[in-house]
């Protein structure tokens, strides 16, 4: 029968990011868990640990956007990091940029099913014209999680954000390595001085870490 009963409770953490939108994010909880997992955007194993490895640690990234920053999610599968940043913080403009047709039906799904009348779907890739003209003369932020290595993602996110904007990937313990690995690439991509951060420290026992690159031209 349903799955639902047998989906893991919020854990108290989500109620201090999430607030009165809790709720919102139980939904897509919810929908990860079942839809999402029986699409395939959601491998079974990690159904159980949604909230703690997806959701929580996604919606803390916001800690590092200004209020009201215009905010492009690059590669956002099922929605991660987007949905849940964008439930955490309905003040930020975010466009979720994904380019298989299935995963930008279900995040379009997802996007009217919660009511995220701050989140645009659109079905591309980073780096073609249409999402970059899309996007006007560039976003605030652009963000992504677990999309490619570091000197190809900085050639993808940092033309779509504007001068003076940002990028704030989500990295894992690599990222150290990476930045130095790929400095140049960095460079020729418009970056300045970059900067690696823990968020989420106050509500979860493993922050999340991510690395913040300027646009500087």
């Amino acid at each position: 029968m349903s799955e639902t009963p047998e989906l893991a409770p919020a854990p108290s953490a989500a109620a201090d990011i999430f607030g009165a939108r809790l709720p919102l994010a139980e939904a897509y909880h919810r929908s990860l868990a079942t839809d999402g997992s029986t699409r395939g955007f959601i491998g079974p194993r990690e159904v159980p640990r949604l909230w703690d490895r997806h959701i929580l640690n996604c919606a803390v990234i916001g800690e590092v956007m200004e209020p009201g920053a215009t905010v492009a999610d690059v590669g956002s599968g099922a929605g991660l990091p987007g949905i849940p940043l964008a439930i955490a913080r309905p003040d930020l403009h975010i466009t979720l940029i994904e380019p298989l047709l299935k995963r930008s039906v279900y995040l379009a799904e997802v996007v009217e099913l919660l009511g995220l009348d701050n989140v645009t779907v659109i079905r591309g890739r980073a780096e073609e014209k249409p999402v970059r003209r899309a996007l006007g003369k560039g976003v605030d932020v652009v963000t992504s999680r677990a999309v490619a290595p570091l000197g190809k993602l900085v050639g993808w996110s940092l033309p779509l954000a504007k001068i003076g904007g940002m990028m704030v990937a989500m990295k894992g313990s690599s990222v150290t390595e990476e930045l130095g690995r790929d400095a140049a690439d960095i460079r020729r991509a418009g970056g300045g001085r970059a900067e690696i951060l823990s968020v989420g420290t106050t509500h979860l026992s493993e922050p999340t870490t991510v690395i913040r690159i300027p646009r500087v031209h």
